[in-house]
């Protein structure tokens, strides 16, 4: 091959690490139902064909209910349009979870309601901070994440949604 050859394929591999770079895919890893099931989060990620909100948050996080409150508000459409789920994964300890489904209840809270108290997932996918919120694809790939919340960031969030519901 001569230089110029190979310093073309150099600049398409490069030019092609920031595409690939953004998008992972959620790990099998099982977590736990309130009710105390046993489950693999890919059942929810891969394997329902949908756009998945993956949202982490505690029951102490102020900032986490303020995002779930937003979003609640905005879901019932999001679910009809986009065709959307919505995973809000505690990572409160074992032993705060008694408070987790009076919390939820009196929300009144419609998501898909799991257990990470052994921040198994939250090891997994590299964070932090909470709230901490991923949008997959209908594949299961992360599309984009954001960590915190402030009033508004719902509706950013859901220009992603429409972004990945029309396949882009």
């Amino acid at each position: 091959m001569t230089r110029i050859q190979l310093s073309f394929l150099a600049l398409c591999f490069f030019a092609a690490v920031p595409a690939l770079s953004g998008q992972k895919a959620i790990p099998s890893v099982e977590i736990k139902t309130l009710d105390g099931k046993t489950v693999n989060i890919q059942k929810y990620t891969h394997q329902s064909g949908k756009i998945t909100i993956l949202s982490f948050w505690a029951t102490w996080c102020k900032p986490c209910h303020q995002e779930l409150d937003a979003v609640m508000e905005l879901y019932p459409e999001w679910r009809e349009k986009y065709d959307v789920q919505m995973l809000a994964v505690t990572v409160d300890t074992q032993r705060a979870l008694a408070k987790v489904g009076p919390m939820v209840e009196s929300k009144g809270w419609e998501y898909i309601i799991l257990s990470d108290a052994n921040q198994v997932l939250q090891t997994v996918l590299n964070f932090q901070s909470i709230p901490q919120t991923f949008l997959l694809d209908r594949n299961g790939d992360v599309i984009y994440e954001h960590t915190g919340y402030l009033p508004g960031d719902e509706y950013n969030l859901e220009e992603k949604i429409k972004a990945a519901a029309a396949g882009k």
